[in-house]
């Protein structure tokens, strides 16, 4: 089959993600009042965003930073971090499987797609791991169940509080800052009782309508005044727009030699180095990179959405890492994903919702150059997945509490984390 760069992004094939992906997009450009969330500004200005919650002036940091980055739509774990040494892989993917003489950094079990080439010097020098086989303990198939699920993080559970916001009520500080998020809306993980801000682009983090004189901003502060949530929100709002100023400060960098990919991606980790940078007392960042949901042309090594997302996703997480210089210490990202994809191609040259997947971590604090988890094996049928022996909360207990020094019982209730040790 000849190359197919030409292939459309949203052609994913599966109806709920692309329904999904669009809900999410218009939300920009839209002021929301919903929830107990409330928005302020508009596309062209940016915006910002709080959940409802008490009132916190002062800014203060732990000292690290986690950055969260969701690859949207369910990514082919088996695809980024290849399970070479299973024979089943390469007998259920006859067409897409990535040869072993490609991979990257291999083992005698896994290799790295030959587009994360970005990543190797992250890899050698010890700052990047994988964690194979992680997920849910219970497969879900939907896109949008899984999120939820997934960033709630406490099964059983009927609180809207996601795990990063439970996080943030264990951190000292009382900045609205501290949990933000890159994007235009309250991912699931951060919203809670604990105020979130989000912000599209940091040039445009303002209020929108503020004059110089700030009368604007002090008639705002009065008519939200009193103790009403949605008041308490909407003054969170101004002062996360108002302890943003220094961010809009930072000039975006220039990393070599691997510079920032043009795309959306690219773009939104420049954004959060420079919200890094800025050094306002953030603690915890999110980002996403959707488009993973590739039911058609997930491709070959030499074409295809994989190809072109993995290149993506590698660029943009060097870049950054290049980027932040000395910041780059106290920063560990970790990747997430709802769900992984079925073992078995599919006759479009992509793969159909499965259950375990791989995570990625990098950066502070990380003992990198190394694949963790214990490979459950492969099933060449029809409906086989990829077992998931390594709960997905163990990677990330394992993040906070080495980072952050917290009790996991307060961010995961009623889990027990298994040890992964990919955390020094």
């Amino acid at each position: 089959m000849s190359p197919r760069n030409d292939i459309a992004s949203s052609s994913c094939g599966c109806p709920e993600y692309t329904s999904l992906a669009l809900s999410r997009r218009a939300l920009l450009g839209s002021a929301v009042l919903a929830g107990g969330v409330v928005a302020l500004g508009d596309a062209q200005r940016g915006y910002a965003v709080t959940t409802a919650s008490s009132t916190r002036s002062r800014l203060s940091s732990t000292g690290s930073v986690l950055v969260v980055l969701s690859l949207r739509g369910a990514a082919d774990g088996l695809s980024l971090v290849v399970p070479h040494g299973d024979p089943v892989y390469y007998a259920a993917r006859p067409r897409i499987a990535i040869p072993h003489t490609s991979l990257l950094v291999p083992d005698a079990m896994f290799g790295l797609h030959p587009a994360l080439a970005p990543l190797v010097p992250l890899w050698d020098s010890g700052r990047l791991a994988a964690v194979h086989a992680t997920g849910m303990p219970t497969p879900n198939r939907s896109h949008f169940a899984a999120m939820e699920a997934i960033e709630d993080a406490a099964p059983g559970s009927d609180e809207r509080n996601g795990w990063l916001n439970r996080l943030l009520g264990q951190l000292p500080g009382t900045s609205p800052l501290q949990g933000t998020a890159l994007g235009n809306q309250v991912p699931t993980s951060l919203f809670g009782s604990q105020p979130a801000f989000v912000v599209g682009e940091v040039d445009n983090a303002d209020v929108a309508g503020a004059d110089s004189d700030g009368r604007r901003v002090a008639a705002l502060r009065h008519a939200w005044g009193g103790s009403a949530r949605l008041g308490r929100a909407v003054r969170d709002a101004l002062a996360g727009a108002d302890g943003f100023a220094p961010v809009r400060a930072v000039p975006a960098g220039a990393p070599t030699p691997t510079p920032y990919p043009d795309s959306e991606l690219g773009q939104a980790m420049s954004e959060v180095s420079r919200i890094v940078r800025a050094n306002v007392g953030v603690d915890v960042v999110t980002v996403d990179q959707g488009d993973w949901d590739m039911h058609t042309d997930l491709g070959t090594v030499e074409w295809g959405g994989m190809r072109r997302n993995a290149e993506d996703l590698a660029a943009s997480v060097a870049a950054f890492f290049s980027d932040l210089g000395a910041f780059g210490d106290r920063v560990t990202l970790v990747t997430i994903s709802e769900f992984g994809r079925r073992v078995r191609e599919n006759d479009d040259y992509g793969t159909d919702h499965g259950h375990g997947n791989v995570m990625l971590v990098a950066g502070a604090g990380v003992r990198g150059g190394r694949y963790y988890g214990s490979w459950p094996g492969l099933a060449d049928t029809l409906d086989a997945d990829l077992p998931v022996t390594t709960d997905y909360r163990s990677v990330l207990s394992e993040v906070v509490t080495r980072r952050f020094g917290v009790s996991t019982a307060q961010v995961f209730p009623g889990f027990a984390p298994a040890p992964v040790g990919v955390m020094a």
